[in-house]
């Protein structure tokens, strides 16, 4: 099944790569956004209620993650070719919620829920103090068979979105949680917050 991934103007989501890891092993299912430092509208804005995820790899490093995560990013760096021609693409996402967080209380609550250490979480609340942490709850799907894009300058950069170019015929993915565990998730989550 292809769940509507097929955009006329396909857009992704940049986000670490130990988090893309993390999110399509099922391991999470949310992100903390507060926008990236090259952000037109200088905050975060949820630009497509479905995106590819597009790993990155700046500012990524294992002392920001919590310990059983820390391997991943060493061995993901390790791999990284900052020079590639091309850049591989293995999952999609459809943000189910956009919950906006405003003070170190709730995000706390959340720390069982990402790969990030407290310290770090709260940095990202932190900064750009007046704006908002976005916290989505995504519900991600693997793609069947990868998309290889050639590199492009635009994708570079500390940015939120980018804009991939045509469509992708035929993309087929499949969710790496099912309903029910999905769900049961995104309960536990709202329900620790309040929501």
């Amino acid at each position: 099944m292809n769940n509507g991934f097929d955009q006329e103007q396909p857009v992704a989501l940049k986000e670490w790569a130990v988090a893309v890891k993390a999110l399509t092993e099922g391991k999470q299912i949310i992100v903390l956004r507060k926008g990236g430092i090259a952000e037109e509208t200088r905050d975060f804005q949820l630009r497509a209620p479905r995106f590819y995820l597009l790993p990155a790899y700046e500012h990524q490093r294992p002392e920001l993650l919590k310990e059983p995560f820390q391997d991943d990013v060493r061995e993901l760096m390790a791999a990284w070719q900052p020079n590639a021609t091309t850049i591989e693409i293995n999952a999609v996402a459809e943000a189910v919620d956009d919950i906006e967080i405003f003070d170190q209380e709730t995000l706390r609550l959340l720390e069982d829920f990402h790969i990030w250490t407290d310290s770090f979480a709260e940095e990202r609340l932190k900064w750009k103090k007046t704006k908002p942490l976005h916290m989505l709850l995504l519900r991600v799907s693997k793609l069947e068979q990868p998309i290889v894009l050639p590199m492009q300058d635009h994708f570079n950069g500390c940015k939120s979105w980018v804009n991939l170019g045509n469509a992708f015929e035929g993309v087929e993915a499949h969710p790496v949680l099912s309903d029910k565990e999905f769900n049961e998730r995104a309960d536990l989550i709202r329900s620790k917050i309040g929501r």
